[in-house]
């Protein structure tokens, strides 16, 4: 497996992630009713493309996380900008499930616990507590990703979605195996700590290992 992740790095050493595109106008309608729609106004317009899109990159919610305080208003526009970066225009079904949360009456209190979690460095624990109507793994450990703030020295909260699992599963790395049990919250901090490892390995960070894998999305063999 690390010889073919090797052969990954170098084949796409020269890359990097770039911002992610969405449409404010698909978003406002769901936003509104729960006063954040000034989210919207995060990142920057496109140059090109459908008057009135904009850009959003991982830059962006750091910029955000940095400014956000401990108050429910803060954390909840955290959590829909990283909501519309895991969207962008791809997922249409991105609006309607961040609506769902948005009217689920746990979210202040998730959101702050979970957070506390991942600072604390109790991934486990924030992966146990997480639970939002309309909101799977796919996006709440990129909410664990946005919130953790801890130095690089730090096992830092990675996104585990379903093109990464693909390129894990493509390399033959089976996280339930490689946890020794099927515990998903387990799993999970198994995956965090393994890409964390490999990444040091590889002499990459940890979150750019991420981002390739999602990347490539399974297809670890083609050029």
């Amino acid at each position: 497996m690390m010889e073919q992740l090797h052969k990954l790095v170098a084949r796409y050493g020269d890359c990097e992630q770039k911002p992610v595109r969405f449409r404010p106008g698909t978003w406002r309608s769901r936003l509104e009713p729960h006063h954040a729609a000034h989210v919207l106004d995060v990142g920057v317009g496109c140059a090109n493309g459908p008057s009135g899109d904009r850009l959003i990159g991982r830059g962006d919610l750091t910029h955000l996380r940095d400014r956000a305080g401990d108050d429910p208003d803060s954390l909840r526009d955290l959590f829909v900008a990283v909501m519309i970066w895991g969207s962008g225009t791809t997922n249409g079904r991105g609006p309607r499930y961040t609506e769902v949360a948005l009217s689920d009456v746990r979210m202040p209190t998730v959101l702050r616990s979970t957070r506390e979690a991942v600072r604390d460095g109790d991934l486990s624990g924030a992966y146990r507590q997480f639970v939002l109507n309309g909101v799977g793994r796919p996006f709440f450990t990129k909410w664990f990703a946005a919130v953790d703030d801890r130095d690089a020295t730090c096992d830092r909260a990675l996104i585990l979605d379903d093109r990464v699992f693909r390129s894990l599963n493509a390399l033959g790395w089976s996280s339930w195996k490689a946890a020794g049990t099927r515990h998903w919250p387990t799993r999970y901090t198994t995956y965090v700590n393994s890409m964390h490892r490999w990444a040091s390995s590889l002499g990459v960070a940890a979150d750019w290992l991420e981002w390739l894998l999602f990347h490539v999305n399974g297809h670890v063999d083609e050029p």
